[in-house]
Order: structure tokens, then sequence, then C-alpha cells
């Protein structure tokens, strides 16, 4: 299977919301159901289905973390330098508008584009891989075509 590249920042919210399903939200969704059973016919219990919907969300939730986490190969950004690849920070202006913008490209389950985070997949960050700070990128974007310059690049 291929690997998932992500930040330690991803890898931890991952692990820390896999720790919370796992010691929280899972033992107390299974004493709902307990009780929820225990008032009788469950074909008619709207508490007992709603628990046991919950608790359904819950586990498929803690399956999707857990192999998104065995496919992790977790890349530091500090460690990187030169052309915008994977973890850098990029401050852009768009060249219509003049509105500077500021962007992390970062894997798919820690892309948050109110963030800054811009998942590597997006059109976006795919057009700025191997660009140059003064560089001019061209963008398709599904709100039609923008230009932006290469303002910086960090690896923080």
């Amino acid at each position: 299977m291929e690997k998932k590249p992500m930040t330690r920042r991803g890898h931890t919210a991952l692990e820390t919301e896999l720790k919370h399903l796992k010691s929280t939200e899972r033992p107390a969704i299974i004493k709902a159901i307990a009780e929820a059973r225990e008032h009788g016919d469950l074909s008619e219990n709207a508490e007992y289905h709603s628990a046991r919907e919950k608790h359904s969300f819950i586990e498929g939730r803690v399956k999707e973390i857990e192999g998104t986490l065995s496919l992790a190969e977790v890349i530091d950004p500090t460690s990187l330098s030169g052309a915008i690849k994977f973890g850098a920070t990029v401050r852009l202006v768009d060249e219509d508008t003049d509105e500077e913008k500021t962007w992390q490209i970062v894997g798919e389950n820690e892309a948050n584009i109110e963030q800054g985070l811009l998942n590597m997949k997006s059109p976006i960050a795919r057009a700025l891989i191997g660009k140059e700070e003064g560089d001019s990128v061209e963008v398709k974007t599904p709100g039609g075509d923008r230009s932006y310059e290469v303002l910086s690049i960090q690896y923080i």
C-alpha cells in the first residue's frame, strides 16, 4: 500500500483522537447501549437504535484512523529546504487582486483550508510543487483560473 505523508502535528492529532475514541467515547456508548437494552423491547427502542448507530460510527472512525496511521509517513518539514514540496509554508500574492495568502502543504487527513493547511492533492498545491520564490503560478480552480506569485517558502 502507498504511504501517506503527514506532518508530526497531523500524526499527533490522529493519535489523540484515536485515544479519545477508545478510552472515552467507546466505553460511554457501550454503557448507553446496555442501559437502553434494560428498557425492554429493542424493536421500538429509539435510544437503543441511536446508541447502536453512534457505536457503529465510532468503530468505523477507529478503523479509519488506525488504517491511516498504519500507512503514515511522518515528514518533518524543518529538515527540508529548496523548491516547494510537501510541508512547505508558502506565502503567495494573487496577481489579480494583490491579496496575500499563506498556506502549508500537508497530507489529505490534516488539510483544513480555514487554518491555512492545504491538501497536497488540491489543484493549488499541485501547481505550486516544484516552484521557487519569485515564480508565477497559473492555477486552474473550480472558481476559475488564478495567477499567484510565490513571495516566500519556509519549512517550519
